[in-house]
């Protein structure tokens, strides 16, 4: 069911997974570019294995998009997922261990958190 502005769960699922598939498969497809931007690596194999599993949680999220509903399981795994990716990049900047540039995901993450429990509360459960 859509709120009254038009904008519902299968909206945030669409715009979440989005977000996912394409900066999970960034540092798959273009590691310059990505280390450009965040910083240099030494063990690139992790930003890889982050970005394969962003990009599988974000390609259910759009999947889910499609359907009638959002099932209550895939909106645990888009905010727990999107909770903890934040938590990581708020610590880490702290300890100056990952570029500052990891904030701008730190506040995305937050705001699609923020999206579900606007769109939920819309629904009324």
């Amino acid at each position: 069911m859509a709120g009254r502005s038009g904008f519902d769960e299968r909206h945030v699922a669409a715009l979440h997974g989005t977000f996912y598939v394409s900066t999970g498969l960034w540092p798959l497809l273009h590691r310059s570019s990505f280390e450009r931007v965040t910083g240099p690596k030494l063990d690139f194999w992790l930003a890889q294995t982050v970005g394969v599993t962003v990009a599988a949680i974000g390609t259910g999220l759009v999947q889910a998009s499609r359907a009638p509903i959002v099932s209550p399981e895939l909106r645990t795994v888009a905010c727990t997922g999107a909770a903890g990716l934040a938590l990581v990049d708020l610590f880490f900047v702290a300890r100056r261990r990952i570029s500052a540039v990891y904030l701008l995901d730190a506040g995305v993450e937050l705001a699609l958190i923020g999206a579900w429990v606007v769109t939920r509360r819309r629904r009324g459960k």
